[in-house]
C-alpha cells in the first residue's frame, strides 16, 4: 500500500527557531502518539542553490529570516486524516502554543498532502 505525506514549508525569523523547535518537539511527540509513521522539521541551511527556484525566493525570505521544510508520514491518506483528527482533539496542541502565540506568520505557511510515488 502506497504511504501519503503531509508536507510543508513555513518562513521563519532565525531569531525564533529555538522557540519554534520547543513546538516542534511537542508536535512531534504528540503526531507519533497518535500514529504517524515519521515526523521530520528541518531548518534550511543551504538555501543559495543554483539549480532550480531556491525556497528563499519562493518564500521571498525577508532579511533574517530562513525556512522550515518538514513532513509527517502515514499509512495512508484515511490514516492521515484520522491522525490529524486526533491530533486537533488533543490538548496538548492547545497548550504549546502559549501566551506568546506562534513562532511565525501561518499565512506564509505552504501545506499539501502528496501520494508518495517512489521510496527508498
Amino acid at each position: 500500500m502506497p504511504k501519503y505525506v503531509d508536507g510543508f514549508v513555513i518562513p521563519i525569523a532565525r531569531k525564533k527557531i529555538p522557540a519554534y523547535r520547543r513546538i516542534a518537539k511537542l508536535a512531534c511527540k504528540v503526531w507519533l502518539d497518535h500514529g504517524a509513521l515519521q515526523y521530520r522539521e528541518c531548518v534550511g541551511d543551504d538555501l543559495k542553490v543554483k539549480c532550480g527556484l531556491p525556497f528563499s525566493k519562493i518564500q521571498k525570505l525577508k532579511p533574517g529570516e530562513t525556512v522550515v521544510f518538514a513532513w509527517i508520514e502515514y499509512r495512508s491518506r484515511a490514516h492521515r486524516d484520522r491522525v490529524n483528527a486526533a491530533v486537533m482533539k488533543d490538548p496538548r496542541m492547545q497548550a504549546m502554543m502559549g501566551p506568546d502565540g506562534c513562532p511565525f506568520d501561518v499565512d506564509r505557511m505552504q501545506y499539501g498532502g502528496f501520494k508518495v510515488i517512489v521510496e527508498g
